[in-house]
């Protein structure tokens, strides 16, 4: 007879994020920030600081792209489901600056057995898009805690 913990989808989520930032070393030392979680969605915060910055002073492609990514990592692995990133793609739309707050939202846009599609939007604070990524994830052996 199996037990269920009784956590609720949110709840699963939230304790989902928290085992994965545990072992996140790359998201903690961009100065990433988990701002909100739910089965299936992530918003990951991020303020541009000079390291964050390239040659032309607005943050790095690859920085806004590594927010983008562990938005769509935290969304996908939500159901305490080990789940990897199989495919991504981002298309940038506007320059994030030094200061800039950059919020990225994932949302589940499709899940089918192992594999989900999942939207994210970069903004930065006065709501201008920076980037949109699409991440196409796929399940895979294990959990993030026991449950």
């Amino acid at each position: 007879m199996s037990m269920t913990t009784g956590l609720t989808p949110k709840q699963r989520a939230e304790k989902s994020a928290e085992a994965m930032w545990a072992s996140d070393a790359a998201s903690q030392w961009a100065g990433i920030e988990i701002t909100a979680m739910d089965e299936g969605a992530a918003t990951l915060e991020l303020t541009v600081q000079a390291h964050h910055c390239n040659g032309h002073g607005s943050c790095h492609g690859g920085v806004t792209f590594m927010l983008a990514d562990s938005a769509f990592a935290f969304a996908c692995n939500s159901r305490n489901q080990a789940t990897v990133g199989q495919s991504t793609s981002m298309t940038y739309t506007a320059p994030g600056r030094l200061g800039d707050r950059l919020i990225a939202r994932a949302t589940e846009i499709s899940l089918t057995g192992r594999s989900g599609i999942y939207d994210v939007t970069v903004e930065n604070q006065t709501g201008q898009m920076i980037a949109a990524f699409r991440g196409l994830s796929r399940a895979v052996k294990g959990q993030l805690f026991d449950e």
